[in-house]
């Protein structure tokens, strides 16, 4: 028995230097050029913040809040769903069309599992880090806000769900433009439609129903609840760890029809 333990603690710790050893190189470029990244990530953030929550909203109510502390949470999740897809998709896009560098990663001595979780830890730590950044800056216009460790499992949970979903899209890309067009059909409406910057309340019941089938509206009403001390969701935390599996496992399985 002790011996199976000691042989999964290696292989444990084997799968997490060869995610690590993924994911060091972005981490290496994302240290160079950080003022350049967030820059070019956190300008359409406030530029949503400034128009719907200083602008259309001004005087609007949400939910019995203020729209501003209600849009506020949405641009996170928001921010969070755009930075991790682009950062892990379109980066293993580049890898495979472009530079052809990914079927060196295949032929690494690492497992397929640690191979996309070092991928997936690419576009989450981009999320992340604009998603923090962009906090930062509602900090200094809405103080109030309230940071526990549900919003930062939330937050986490969230980078990890749609750097999974870029993944799985760069796998199934067969050129860029594909991957376009994924982003055109899937992120971009669902960046509207995904209870950021209205409440799901004041839409008809099938159109809601059809809604929760999005992961960013999971992903807004976590973050939503978090930020604003509101009681846990625990339906909507639940589905989001079922859309996190259903991504990594698809991304798994894909990966290993492309290594036969």
């Amino acid at each position: 028995m002790n011996q199976i333990l000691s042989q999964l603690a290696s292989q444990s710790k084997l799968g997490a230097e060869g995610a690590y050893a993924i994911l060091w190189s972005d981490m290496v470029a994302l240290r160079r050029n950080l003022r350049n990244y967030l820059i070019a990530t956190v300008v359409s953030p406030l530029l949503y913040m400034a128009a719907f929550g200083f602008g259309l909203g001004a005087n609007i109510k949400m939910d019995g809040m203020s729209y501003l502390e209600f849009v506020v949470p949405g641009i996170i999740a928001m921010t969070a769903m755009n930075s991790s897809f682009n950062g892990s998709g379109t980066r293993l896009v580049v890898d495979q069309i472009h530079w052809r560098s990914f079927d060196e990663s295949l032929m690494a001595p690492i497992g397929h599992p640690s191979l996309l979780l070092g991928k997936a830890l690419i576009g989450a730590l981009r999320g992340s880090v604009s998603s923090i950044a962009f906090l930062i800056m509602a900090f200094l216009i809405r103080p109030q806000l309230h940071i526990s460790l549900l919003f930062l499992f939330s937050l986490a949970l969230t980078c990890l769900i749609f750097s999974f979903l870029g993944v799985l899209s760069a796998l199934l890309a067969r050129s860029y433009d594909d991957m376009i067009m994924f982003t055109s059909i899937i992120i971009t409406p669902m960046a509207f439609l995904g209870g950021t910057f209205f409440s799901l309340n004041y839409v008809p019941e099938a159109l809601k129903y059809a809604l929760y089938l999005l992961p960013l509206t999971h992903a807004s009403i976590c973050l939503r609840a978090s930020i604003l001390g509101q009681n846990v969701p625990y339906n909507s935390l639940s589905a989001m760890l079922g859309f996190l599996a259903i991504f990594a496992g698809a991304s798994l399985l894909v990966l290993r029809k492309k290594d036969v």
